[in-house]
């Protein structure tokens, strides 16, 4: 305690104490105090991790760091700065309130950057001409409130703080950051990604009630849980972060929930991966740049698509705060919230809070307006700049959670999604006999379900590489090539990756390789073998359907804008006959197969897709026939 008065009282006498950390992390009575130098490093790779057991380095990871993936971002040169902690004191929350300063928060002058007729401007250009073009399934934009602080930026932030200790409820991290150039303060819900004992976690979280009149009663907040938009939305964040688990743990993610994340005022649904891993944390830290809940769907694309709507640089919204240390046993740790329902403040006492909305296909220009200002309501409350939550945050929202419909309601958002992410899955489960040992390549479309699809295909029994879609080489070392999905339009003449589909598929047809092609894939394939593509007047983003596939009914889900359509179940092509699944009202073509080759408009990898593996399974077996055992040889024999 003492470490901590001594700080405080050199920010009273205007003293700058130097760089420090004071959070409280989710389920914890205390609070961590961080003391030590700042530095900047280039990379997540340069983070130092010194090998001594405990909370080591904090890292304040800018969104730019996206470019480090070589993704697009308006670059505005926020640096990534490391607080490297030298002393860490643990003080009882009791002791931090009665010690923080108890004064309003005064700021003058707040306005967003972003007007609400501009931001809602936005919406709609986004739906039409990214969401209606078939360049993801979501995205988000965010907007920034600015304002001067009045009084010493370093008290209003440690007040600031206190405000949200007492007010707000359901934060991951609540925080106070001050690197000497810069100081954040919030309360973020959602864990990014942590590692502790091998165990990585992840916490999609999506769908945004907001109360009216901030008294919830118990039929609104049912009316959300049974609202296809929210659904839907936090659906595909799940999918879209079950992508990033297939990543960095080595069996991918199970899905754990859904709960509700009740905050001051707002809730929100979430769910929680667990799988177990073996990298480097700051490894970890890169393959999860950054979270869908804060940019979209399919990554590298939603990120194209920020840099051209939004005209500012993000800073360190949506980047993440990371304490990396060891555990008594050596074991590399890390806990990473995101940085989201925070403030950055200068040292000459601007004013910073970002915040945005996730735009889906059902979106509303007034309601993603709306939950942009509601997602803002808890850190404004604690800088003076906005109303506090009815009843100090704690009112009768709590009840509903608890209530038996709501249990219910959220249960049973998990009956229409597969099992295979649902269930635990032992990781040394024996494959499928003809397919064990034998091998699969995907081409990677700037998609990562394909991380997702190399789990499905490993659990099937085969051992499976990914390959970007612009690296050339060999196929002659697979006994099966996946084509695999990715935003873009299918038709495109000259887009540089749809000529490499085209030829990729163009090559395996006329050798007869056996080929699997999936969403963008599939849609290129059907175009070589004469099908028109059309682009979905209402597009299939994040959609579950039940389809006829060749005699049997299948629910998948669908994330495509285009679709190859036919008047026939039969076509005869150069290469054989095809036949094709398709619906009959309209003619799209949910899939085909023909001589070594199929296609799926679909996603059989999807948390959408229950009877995604048994399609999985059924296509493999007419393409990779159990070889004779007369055919085996060491080289090429099953294991």
């Amino acid at each position: 305690m003492t470490h901590l008065t001594d700080l405080l009282a050199a920010v009273a006498r205007g003293v700058d104490p130097g760089p420090f950390a004071l959070l409280r992390r989710d389920g914890t009575d205390d609070l961590e105090l961080f003391t030590g130098p700042v530095d900047a490093v280039d990379r997540l790779a340069d983070i130092p991790l010194p090998p001594e057991p405990g909370a080591r380095t904090l890292a304040v990871v800018p969104y730019r760091q996206i470019t480090e993936r070589g993704f697009a971002c308006v670059d505005d040169s926020a640096p990534l700065e490391c607080l490297q902690i030298r002393e860490s004191h643990r003080i009882a929350l009791a002791d931090v309130l009665a010690a923080l300063p108890d004064e309003p928060v005064r700021a003058v002058d707040a306005a967003f950057d972003v007007t609400d007729e501009e931001y809602a401007g936005t919406v709609r250009r986004v739906l039409a001409e990214e969401i209606g073009h078939g360049e993801g399934a979501n995205f988000v934009i965010h907007r920034a409130l600015h304002a001067t602080v009045q009084g010493p930026p370093l008290v209003a932030a440690l007040a600031a703080l206190r405000r949200l200790l007492v007010a707000e409820r359901g934060a991951y991290w609540t925080f106070v950051v001050h690197t000497g150039t810069r100081t954040l303060v919030g309360a973020s819900p959602e864990r990014h990604v942590s590692v502790d004992d091998g165990l990585v976690m992840m916490n999609p979280i999506s769908g945004t009630f907001r109360p009216a009149g901030g008294a919830p009663d118990r039929a609104a907040l049912l009316r959300f849980l049974a609202d296809p938009k929210e659904v839907e939305e936090l659906y595909m964040v799940l999918d879209e972060e079950l992508k990033m688990m297939a990543t960095v743990a080595e069996h991918g993610g199970q899905v754990i929930g859904p709960y509700l994340k009740e905050m001051s005022h707002l809730a929100h649904t979430e769910y929680l991966l667990a799988g177990r891993g073996t990298r480097d944390v700051r490894e970890v830290l890169r393959e999860t740049m950054f979270a869908p809940t804060v940019t979209g769907s399919p990554m590298e694309n939603a990120c194209r698509v920020i840099a051209r709507h939004e005209r500012v640089g993000r800073g360190y919204y949506a980047g993440v705060l990371a304490l990396l240390g060891h555990d008594d046993a050596g074991r590399q740790t890390l806990d990473a919230p995101i940085l989201i329902r925070t403030a950055e403040i200068s040292p000459t006492g601007r004013l910073r809070v970002p915040v945005g909305a996730t735009l889906v296909r059902h979106s509303t220009a007034a309601g993603e307006v709306a939950e942009t200002h509601a997602k803002a309501a808890g850190v404004l409350a604690a800088l003076g700049l906005g109303p506090a939550a009815p009843g100090g945050g704690r009112g009768p929202l709590a009840r509903l959670a608890d209530d038996p419909a709501v249990r219910d309601a959220l249960a049973a958002r998990n009956a229409p999604l597969a099992r295979f992410w649902l269930d635990q899955r032992a990781p040394d489960a024996p494959g499928l006999p003809g397919l064990v040992g034998r091998r699969a390549l995907i081409v990677d479309a700037e998609d990562t379900f394909t991380g997702m699809l190399a789990h499905q295909l490993g659990a099937l029994g085969l051992a499976v590489t990914l390959r970007p879609w612009h690296d050339s080489g060999p196929l002659d070392a697979y006994d099966l090539v996946v084509a695999g999905p990715g935003p873009g339009d299918p038709d495109s003449p000259d887009e540089p990756k749809m000529v490499a589909l085209r030829e990729l598929l163009t090559g395996l047809l006329a050798s007869g390789r056996p080929t699997l092609a999936v969403c963008l894939g599939h849609q290129v394939l059907a175009g070589l073998l004469g099908l028109p593509l059309h682009r979905r007047e209402a597009p299939y983003q994040g959609l579950q359907r039940e389809v006829p596939l060749f005699g049997h009914v299948r629910r998948v889900g669908f994330y495509s804008t285009f679709t190859a359509r036919a008047d026939a179940d039969r076509l005869d092509t150069a290469y054989g006959p095809v036949e094709l699944a398709r619906d009959v009202r309209d003619g799209a073509v949910h899939a085909l197969r023909g001589r070594g080759f199929a296609g799926v408009q679909f996603h059989p990898e999807s948390v959408l897709s229950p009877d995604g593996i048994a399609v999985l399974t059924e296509l493999l077996d007419d393409l990779l026939p159990a070889p004779h055992p007369d055919e085996l040889s060491p080289a090429r024999g099953r294991a």
